[in-house]
């Protein structure tokens, strides 16, 4: 048994515009091309539908059933269809994406000339926070979110995992020595977070499954404002690998402790309200920024991107 869409719209038409006539004018066929539609799909499910009678058409308790599954599947196919003539027209528009520092420059930033000459209609608003937003209070269409995600009021579209690294600077250690096992962080600057706590656990072996909790002597809000440190040898960090790669290509930040490194990798996230799935800005951008993370230099080649 297959049903097709042109049964199931030739039932729902005739519910509710009351009548085969009606409905063979609303679909501008012939109404015995209606009746025929109706009569295979009764067929089909092996029940009736619709009593038929002189005056009017009444709906059986099947055909109650079976239409909220019929409009279900007209309007899941006219989404589609919808979704695919979006792809199809060239986006234009403000497109505002948030993103915390260190994304925003590392990756994004890099990526916005050839988005750009993609999407010459998309005018892009970049905007950068270090704390989770509201996407409705700040107006943001897309944001970039790193790690564990708690808000199930917005859809989630995963882009990929970036590992963390305990760094220093050359000349942090030569100055104070480089690190030989954990137990020796005691002995050495450590360069944190604020907020959230779960960033001052580095991925070490000697603590739990999560790493060793440190106790920074220096703390910031900001991922680059802890980069910045490191690199100017204020102390030992840890990092996620989309912005450091192209100091560590450079050899201006080196991994410590590597023999008691465990692989921990960040989650990355493009995180936006669920009406707004069918803008063709957000997605043309998603589907941009996919297909260059993983592939391309600096920031965004650090990044193992999604299948």
């Amino acid at each position: 048994m297959k049903l097709t869409l042109e049964e199931l719209a030739a039932f729902v038409t005739v519910v509710d515009r009351g009548s085969i006539t009606a409905a063979a004018d609303s679909l501008d066929q012939t109404v015995s091309g209606i009746s025929r539609a109706l009569s295979r799909l009764e067929e089909k499910l092996e029940t009736t539908l619709l009593r038929r009678t002189t005056r009017r058409l009444e709906l059986t308790e099947e055909g109650q059933a079976m239409l909220a599954h019929a409009r279900e599947i007209l309007a899941a196919t006219e989404l589609a269809e919808e979704q695919m003539a979006m792809r199809r027209q060239q986006p234009a528009g403000r497109l505002r994406v948030n993103a915390a520092s260190p994304f925003m420059i590392h990756v994004i930033v890099p990526l916005v000339g050839a988005f750009r000459a993609c999407y010459p209609d998309i005018e892009l608003e970049l905007n950068t926070n270090d704390q989770i937003i509201d996407l409705l209070e700040q107006r943001t269409d897309v944001a970039i979110r790193i790690g564990v995600l708690r808000d199930s009021t917005l859809h989630a579209r995963p882009l990929g995992t970036s590992q963390i690294r305990v760094l220093a600077s050359p000349a942090y250690l030569k100055q104070h020595g480089r690190p030989k096992a954990v137990a020796d962080l005691a002995n050495h600057t450590l360069i944190g977070f604020n907020q959230p706590e779960h960033l001052n656990r580095w991925p070490l072996r000697g603590g739990n499954d999560d790493g060793v909790p440190i106790t920074p002597q220096i703390c910031a809000s900001s991922g680059e404002t802890v980069r910045h440190l490191a690199l100017a040898g204020q102390g030992i960090a840890c990092l996620s690998d989309f912005m450091t790669e192209t100091d560590r290509r450079a050899g201006d930040l080196v991994q410590v402790l590597m023999r008691e490194h465990i692989e921990v990798r960040q989650s990355i996230h493009a995180v936006y309200y669920l009406n707004t799935q069918l803008s063709a800005r957000i997605s043309v951008f998603l589907d941009f920024l996919s297909r260059h993370l993983g592939s391309g230099q600096g920031g965004a080649g650090a990044i193992k991107r999604k299948p």
